[in-house]
């Protein structure tokens, strides 16, 4: 049996492979490895992740998609086909078609670029659909209905925030914050604070253990080791999760105004729906301690982490290809 319907969550950090009847089968880091000898593609995904602040200067391991985007249009390709032929496996006689997903604040050009790409990876047919549209899907929500359903998706590159009615989006703001941002501001803080340099992986594993929205009461400490800026020598200290939320502020603020700004922009009425219902949020950044509770807090709207967030946008595309019909509107209205 050939499976011939892929969808893709393109995502700048992480990218996941859904086949309808078979679930999500592929989560891999957005990261391919690049020789710069003759420009050949060595590793994408985990392996290249690997090598990310460790290659030599023979080899560049670097992240095609900026800010939910595409920065590097061949290496993109090189990834989608990767993607493509891991999740179809060996020999196939059918090409497939695929359903991306993609920011909603996109410009033409843009999403010309991901059909594009696509196609030239290897689809018979590529379709686009926007990130929050798919988010919602995913975590169940019934798009479909004449009723208001808000949704925040806060991905690696990007924060996207829409209102959704009867399949159509009738209120969004996108804006190029998430969780990258948040690992770039923890560099920083470390950086100015303690005068140690730390590479991505460093702050990224910073802001998963430790990392919260709001101050803790009881707060957390990790070890880190980076590289002491005045003696260039290596070095270790402890680090507090008060030192992550000191660090995110600014970016938090700026996902939070993103929000308040779409609940202005709501007619009345599905203000009141979404009044009811609170706001559902996915995306792997969301996961953040507290951020749910800080969001309530800064809106006076209740916020709920949908399950598995991190692969909502996934399990959407998944459900909007198997139901093509149903969804052709958010589809092409996309």
């Amino acid at each position: 049996m050939f499976q011939r319907k892929i969808g893709i969550d393109l995502g700048t950090t992480t990218s996941l492979v859904y086949v309808p009847k078979r679930g999500i089968i592929l989560c891999e880091p957005s990261v391919v490895a690049i020789s710069t000898i003759d420009n050949k593609i060595l590793a994408v995904g985990r392996e290249a992740k690997d090598m990310l602040g460790r290659t030599p200067d023979t080899i560049i391991a670097k992240r095609p998609l900026k800010d939910g985007v595409i920065a590097d249009y061949k290496t993109t390709e090189a990834m989608l086909r990767y993607f493509i032929n891991k999740a179809l496996g060996g020999v196939r006689l059918f090409r497939p078609e695929v359903m991306v997903a993609v920011p909603g604040g996109i410009t033409s050009t843009e999403r010309r670029a991901v059909i594009d790409a696509t196609v030239a990876a290897g689809a018979k047919a590529a379709y686009i659909i926007k990130e929050t549209v798919v988010a919602a899907i995913g975590a169940d929500i019934p798009i479909g209905s004449a009723s208001g359903h808000m949704v925040v998706d806060i991905g690696g590159g990007r924060s996207e925030i829409a209102v959704i009615s009867l399949g159509g989006i009738v209120a969004s703001a996108s804006v190029r914050i998430g969780g990258n941002k948040l690992d770039q501001a923890i560099i920083e803080h470390v950086r100015k604070k303690y005068g140690l340099a730390i590479g991505e992986r460093t702050s990224e594993e910073v802001k998963i253990n430790i990392g919260s929205a709001m101050y803790l009461e009881n707060k957390l400490t990790m070890e880190i080791k980076g590289r002491d800026m005045m003696s260039g020598l290596p070095r270790i200290i402890t680090v507090t999760s008060d030192d992550v939320t000191d660090a995110i502020q600014n970016e938090l603020e700026g996902i939070i105004d993103a929000i308040k700004e779409v609940l202005q922009k709501t007619p009345p009425e599905l203000s009141a729906d979404v009044m009811d219902k609170g706001m559902i949020l996915t995306g792997g950044t969301v996961q953040l301690r507290n951020l749910d509770q800080l969001i309530r807090e800064a809106t006076g709207v209740a916020a709920y982490v949908a399950d598995e967030p991190q692969l909502c946008v996934a399990k959407g595309t998944g459900v909007a290809l198997e139901n093509l019909e149903s969804y052709k509107r958010s589809v092409f209205s996309s």
